[in-house]
């Protein structure tokens, strides 16, 4: 593999790019990320705000967005080599970008479904949805990897299961609750075996120690109660082992005005 440029890259569900603009700018100003992925951007391709983007120091953006719902961008101050957009599940719904970073690592950015409210993929339509792209990610991943050790790929999102007991605030409580269910973690843990990819916050964070990035809007007091999951993720593949020099977790931006009920994640990669 051969030397990369440092990259500092932020991963945030934004719950609605033109709402939150402040908070985006804010992002940008505190943290000075090169790249930043966003999922649920809620706003077709049409309508995106590239303007204010720009002016933020953002001159390289790729979209996939649907009006009101689900969508994802990648903003960059550094120009792409390439960029795609993969369908899944036979749906053109947003949920994925890639842009190839030049003299940095490919970038994949998702936003798996949420999978509704009842863990029955025969009951709900949603969940059997979400199972269906897990399933298919993993398929997808199992082709790439023979350049598991050779290309630098960093895959990062809203991927919408806490897969460990700490990435939940209560194991035994959510069990039955879609993001932690054994149907979605024994899924997703299979995706991270068989690629063997890095879960670069677990690199940071001991498994033994709980870790969070969504409170519910539905806490009163969300700092107070901490009923949090770990849906936000960043992997890296093995090619990046030891290139992953900093990894934070935003927490106070849950408390920021109007807040995101995802909070961003900012990791540099130097080699």
């Amino acid at each position: 593999m051969s030397a990369l440029s440092p990259v500092t890259l932020a991963t945030w569900n934004i719950n609605s790019v033109r709402i939150r603009m402040k908070l985006l700018q804010r992002l940008a100003e505190e943290q000075q990320p090169d790249v930043i992925c966003l999922q649920e951007t809620k706003v077709d391709d049409s309508m995106f705000p590239h303007a204010p983007i720009e002016a933020m120091g953002y001159p390289y953006r790729v979209v996939n967005g649907r009006k009101g719902y689900h969508g994802v961008a990648i903003l960059s101050r550094i120009p792409f080599e390439k960029t795609e957009a993969l369908k899944w599940c036979e749906k053109d719904d947003g949920r994925h970008l890639m842009a190839k970073l030049q003299d940095g690592p490919e970038i994949h950015n998702f936003y798996i479904p949420a999978g509704g409210d009842v863990p029955d993929p025969a009951a709900n339509e949603k969940f059997a949805h979400k199972l269906q792209f897990l399933d298919e990610k993993r398929a997808y991943w199992a082709g790439q990897k023979d350049r598991r050790n050779s290309d630098p790929i960093v895959v990062v999102g809203d991927l919408n299961v806490a897969p460990h007991e700490t990435d939940v605030w209560s194991h035994r409580q959510l069990l039955d609750v879609v993001s932690h269910t054994p149907a979605e973690t024994e899924r997703f843990k299979d995706i991270l075996a068989d690629f063997e990819w890095i879960d670069v916050t677990r690199q940071f964070v001991p498994v033994e120690e709980k870790i969070f990035s969504w409170w519910s809007y539905r806490n009163r007091d969300w700092k107070l109660s901490d009923r949090g999951r770990r849906l936000d993720h960043v992997w890296a593949s093995p090619a990046l082992k030891g290139a992953i020099s900093s990894h934070t977790v935003l927490r106070e931006a849950r408390d920021w005005e109007k807040p995101s009920d995802h909070v961003p994640i900012v990791v540099k990669v130097e080699r």
